[in-house]
């Protein structure tokens, strides 16, 4: 059996995480997989099939001056610590997301295949000044040390393409989502009831802000303001959390922009809300919107990379991505009720399969 390292930033709640997690638990029984984490305890590791090994470059949580310091510690000893966790273990190894995990498996070991894979707009996730332009050159020199790179949507690889010149071996596999376990999860009984008196929009994201949840708060408090009641509700987390809720409690929308905080378990209340929303200023290939869809909701989204995820999809509005857009497209919806439409049919596209011919040929699927 093939050794495969997946490495990744942690196991907390999050698409390429929850991605990983579906594509590991299928491919255990054909590989032996590791998962390298730079930070352990991720909500999503208990997820995991026993057949996967875990490593964890640091066991314990870190808070933000440590967290620095061990970034210092990889910029300044990265071959020590490939060396140390990875090196002449493994057939191919998969920097499975952006950023500190690509920078540490881009080290050179000529006995393995490495493979890059991008989830998001890397175009929008760089300024404009003098780090963004080091950043990039540092980032074109590491991504030419890989033999393959793989994108989740054709607009990823096309934003990637703009903004670095590399000449090796592309290919696009959208993210596998294992859809039984998601409507068995969504039947699953919640101690929580939406308001049926009003329209129930919900968001699943992390707090941060490329997901645009402070315009969202405002754009609510405008329309509550103009006579168009409904309720938003938000699950999730991040470094945002705090701030979020003083601006719900100054503009005075406690009472219909609501916390829900973070669910192990987000789909039962994704199942019962009227509406998913996603105002992202960004987004690469959602794995919430695909998961919206399997569940067959309506999906409010705002025109980023991420509605190739919806080609296939009826059941949606999308909105420009500006305040404009977003408010009418959901004054829209609240006056005119949702539609529930036709019963959608989600299918993997032998995507379990473009990873297994990846791993086995390193060649193009």
């Amino acid at each position: 059996m093939k050794n495969i390292v997946f490495g990744i930033t942690n196991l907390n709640t999050g698409g390429a995480e929850k991605t990983l997690v579906d594509i590991t638990n299928k491919l255990c029984d054909k590989y032996n997989i590791t998962i390298l984490t730079l930070y352990g305890g991720g909500d999503l590791q208990k997820n995991l099939s026993e057949k996967i090994k875990i490593i964890n470059i640091n066991k314990n949580k870190l808070n933000k001056i440590q967290k620095k310091l061990f970034s210092i510690k990889l910029l300044l000893f990265k071959k020590i610590i490939y060396k140390k966790y990875i090196k002449n273990k493994f057939d191919v190894e998969i920097a499975f997301l952006e950023g500190a995990v690509t920078y540490l498996f881009s080290t050179k070991n000529e006995n393995a295949k490495k493979i890059a894979w991008i989830h998001t707009d890397i175009s929008k996730i760089f300024g404009s000044g003098l780090i963004s332009k080091l950043k990039k050159f540092i980032n074109n020199k590491i991504y030419k040390k890989y033999n393959q790179i793989i994108f989740v949507s054709l607009a990823t690889l096309e934003s990637f393409n703009k903004t670095y010149n590399i000449d090796i071996t592309q290919k696009i596999i959208h993210n596998y989502i294992n859809s039984e376990n998601i409507i068995k999860k969504s039947d699953e009984n919640i101690d929580f009831k939406f308001d049926n008196k009003y329209i129930n929009f919900l968001s699943v994201c992390r707090f941060v802000e490329a997901k645009a949840l402070e315009r969202l708060i405002k754009i609510h408090y405008n329309l509550i303001n103009e006579g168009f009641i409904h309720k938003i509700y938000l699950i999730g987390y991040g470094p945002l959390e705090n701030k979020l809720y003083e601006l719900i409690v100054k503009l005075n929308v406690i009472n219909t922009f609501i916390i829900l905080g973070k669910k192990s378990n987000p789909f039962p209340y994704m199942k019962a809300c009227d509406c998913f929303l996603l105002t992202s200023y960004y987004e690469g290939f959602p794995m919430v919107l695909a998961e919206a869809k399997i569940l067959n909701k309506h999906i409010f989204a705002t025109d980023t990379a991420g509605i190739e995820t919806l080609s296939d999809y009826e059941n949606k509005t999308i909105a420009k991505n500006n305040e404009k857009s977003i408010y009418e497209g959901l004054q829209k919806l609240i006056n005119q009720g949702i539609n529930i439409g036709s019963n959608y049919k989600y299918t993997n596209n032998n995507i379990l399969e473009q990873i297994i011919n990846l791993l086995e040929s390193g060649e193009e699927v």
